[in-house]
C-alpha cells in the first residue's frame, strides 16, 4: 500500500479520503443501490408481500432512528439550556424564530417566482390527470395557531410523549340536509415535540441557574447525551442497508411511475429546481454573509445527514445524524443543541416552497386568474401555515387545503399530486434539514460576542472559586499546623518536667536504728548522675572546673 501511495500519490490521497469517510461513502452507495435495484426490479412486477420483505430492513432502520429522537431531544435541550443563562436562552430563541420565519418567507418567494416563470400548469395536464378525489376537509389557520399554543404548553408531560392536542371537525348533516361541521378539541397519536421542547428549555434554564446544587443533574444529562450519540454512531453503520431498502421499496410501491413522472414532469422540475436553487444559492449566501466562511465546506460535512433526510423523508429521523455532522462543522454544541430540535419541529421552509408552487400549479391547471394580491396571499399563508402546522401530521396536505381555500382553488385536485409526493417530499425534507443546520451556524455567529462574554464570566467565576478553595485550604493548613505546634509544645514541656523529676527525685526519709535501740529518722538525699561520659572526661582533663 505504501509503495502504491509513493508511486501514485493521487491514488494514495483517494485511498486516505475513502478511509476517513468510509461511512459517508457507504451511505451514498446505499442511496445509489436503492435506486438501481428499484428500477431493475420493477419489470418483475413483485407482489406486495415481497415488497414488504424488501422494505423490512429499512423499516427497522427507521424505527431505530426514531427511537433515539426523544431521549436525544430531552438530553440535548436540557444540557444546552443549562450551559447558558436565562437571558442568553431568550436571545437565542428569539433569533432562531426570526431566522426560521424569514427563511420560510424567502423560500416561498423563490417558489412563487419559479412557478410564474415556468408556468407548469395548463388545462391539458388537468385533462390527462383526470378529476381529483380529495374529500372536503374543514381547516382553519386560526385553529392551527391555537393548537400550536396548546401543544407548546401541555397539561401533562408524560401524555405529551405519545399524544398531541388538536382541533377536530366532525361532519354531520342536520334536518335540512345541510352539512354542518362540529368543532371539538381532542388528541391524536404522535409525540408532542413542541411541549417537550418547551419543558426541557425551561427545566434546563432553571437547572443552570442553581449552580453547584444542580451540577450533578446537568452531568447526568450530559452522560445521557453522550451515550445516545454513541448509540447513533453504531446505528449509522446500518444506514447503507436501511437506506437502500427504503428507497428500493418506495420505487417498487409506486404504480405507473413512468407515466405519472412524465405527466407531472414540469411540476417536478419546478419544485426541485426551486429547492436546489434555494439550497445552493440563498442558504450559501446567508451563511457566507453572517459566518464569513466557505459555505460549501459546511454543506459537504452535512452530506451524510442530507442523504439520511432524503432517504427517510423525515427531519426528525435525521436529527441524530445532524447532531453528529454539526460536531464535524465545529458549531458550538450549546447552540446546535438548542436550535436543531426546535428547527426539526418548527422550520419547514422546503414545505413552504412546495405548497406555494403546488397551490399556484393547481390554479393554473384550472385557469383561475391570480393577481398580485392573490400571489401575496399564497406566499404569506404558506409561510404562516408552515409555522402554525408544526405539530400537524401530513402537514403539506393541511397547508395546501388552507392555501387553496384562501384563493378559491379546487381542493379536490390535491390528490393529483400524491403520486409523485413520495419523491418531492424527500427533496423538500433535505431543504428543511439544511435550513435547521444553517440556522444553528447563523445564530452562533450572531451570538458569538455574548457567548464570549459568558465564557469569560464563567472563567472568572471558576477562577474565583479556585482562589476561594485555595484560601480555605491554606486556612485549614494553618489551623492544623498551629494545633500541631501547640501539641508539640505541650509534649515537650511535659517531657522536660518528667526529666527534671528524674534528675532530682528529692529527699526521702529512711529510718535508722540508734545505739539505744530507738528509731531515728535520717534525711537521705539521693543524687542521680545526669552527666554524660564526655563531660566526665572533660572534667578529668580540667577543661570544665
Amino acid at each position: 500500500m505504501k509503495m502504491v501511495s509513493s508511486s501514485f500519490p493521487c491514488l494514495g490521497r483517494v485511498a486516505k479520503w475513502l478511509k476517513d469517510n468510509i461511512l459517508l461513502t457507504a451511505t451514498f452507495s446505499g442511496v445509489l443501490f436503492g435506486v438501481l435495484f428499484g428500477m431493475l426490479l420493477r419489470p418483475l412486477d413483485l407482489d406486495k408481500d415481497t415488497i414488504d420483505l424488501l422494505a423490512y430492513p429499512g423499516e427497522l432502520f427507521m424505527r431505530l432512528l426514531k427511537l433515539m429522537i426523544l431521549p436525544l431531544v430531552i438530553a440535548s435541550l436540557i444540557t444546552g439550556a443549562a450551559s447558558l443563562n436565562a437571558k442568553m436562552n431568550g436571545m437565542i430563541a428569539l433569533r432562531t424564530i426570526i431566522y426560521f420565519i424569514v427563511t420560510s418567507l424567502l423560500a416561498a418567494v423563490v417558489g412563487l417566482v419559479l412557478v410564474i416563470l415556468v408556468h407548469p400548469g395548463n388545462p391539458e395536464t388537468r385533462t390527462l390527470l383526470g378529476p381529483g378525489t380529495t374529500e372536503e376537509k374543514k381547516v382553519s389557520i386560526l385553529d392551527n395557531f391555537l393548537d400550536l399554543g396548546r401543544n407548546t404548553f401541555p397539561d401533562n408531560l408524560f401524555q405529551a410523549a405519545f399524544l398531541t392536542a388538536g382541533t377536530k371537525y366532525e361532519k354531520t348533516v342536520d334536518a335540512n340536509d345541510t352539512v354542518v361541521y362540529i368543532k371539538t378539541l381532542g388528541a391524536r397519536n404522535g409525540t408532542n415535540t413542541l411541549g417537550i421542547i418547551f419543558f426541557c428549555l425551561t427545566f434546563g434554564t432553571v437547572l443552570g441557574s442553581l449552580g453547584k446544587v444542580g451540577a450533578p443533574v446537568v452531568e447526568f444529562f450530559k452522560v445521557i447525551d453522550e451515550v445516545i450519540m454513541k448509540m447513533v454512531t453504531a446505528i449509522m453503520w446500518a444506514s447503507p442497508v436501511g437506506i437502500s431498502s427504503v428507497i428500493c421499496a418506495k420505487i417498487l410501491g409506486v404504480a405507473n411511475i413512468s407515466s405519472v413522472m412524465s405527466q407531472l414532469a414540469m411540476f417536478i422540475a419546478t419544485v426541485c429546481s426551486g429547492i436546489f436553487i434555494y439550497q445552493f444559492t440563498f442558504l450559501q449566501a446567508i451563511y457566507f454573509v453572517f459566518v464569513r466562511k466557505n459555505p460549501f465546506v459546511f454543506w459537504w460535512n452535512l452530506f451524510q445527514s442530507w442523504m439520511t433526510a432524503f432517504a427517510t423523508a423525515s427531519t426528525a429521523a435525521a436529527l441524530p445524524i445532524t447532531f453528529r455532522c454539526m460536531e464535524k462543522n465545529r458549531v458550538d454544541p450549546r447552540i446546535s443543541k438548542f436550535v436543531l430540535p426546535i428547527g426539526a419541529t418548527v422550520n419547514m421552509d422546503g414545505t413552504a416552497l412546495f405548497v406555494t408552487v403546488a397551490s399556484i400549479f393547481i390554479a393554473q391547471m384550472n385557469n383561475i386568474p391570480l393577481n398580485a394580491g392573490s400571489y401575496a396571499t399564497v406566499v404569506l399563508t404558506s409561510t404562516a401555515a408552515s409555522i402554525a402546522s408544526a405539530s400537524v401530521p401530513s402537514a403539506a396536505l393541511v397547508l395546501m387545503l388552507i392555501v387553496l381555500s384562501a384563493i378559491d382553488a379546487p381542493y379536490q385536485d390535491v390528490s393529483l399530486l400524491w403520486a409523485i409526493d413520495w419523491f418531492v417530499d424527500r427533496c423538500r425534507t433535505t431543504n428543511n434539514m439544511l435550513g435547521d443546520a444553517y440556522g444553528a451556524a447563523v445564530v452562533e455567529a450572531l451570538s458569538r460576542k455574548e457567548l464570549e462574554i459568558m465564557d469569560r464570566e464563567k472563567g472568572e467565576e471558576i477562577k474565583k472559586e479556585k482562589e476561594r478553595e485555595e484560601e480555605e485550604n491554606i486556612k485549614l493548613m494553618k489551623e492544623s499546623i498551629g494545633s500541631k505546634i501547640y501539641c508539640n509544645c505541650s509534649c515537650s514541656m511535659k517531657n522536660m518536667k518528667d526529666s527534671d523529676d528524674e534528675a532530682l527525685i528529692g529527699m526521702t526519709k529512711s529510718p535508722s536504728n540508734a545505739s539505744n535501740g530507738s528509731r531515728v529518722e535520717v534525711q537521705e538525699v539521693i543524687i542521680v548522675e545526669t552527666s554524660t561520659d564526655e563531660e566526665d572526661e572533660e572534667k578529668v582533663n580540667g577543661s570544665i572546673p
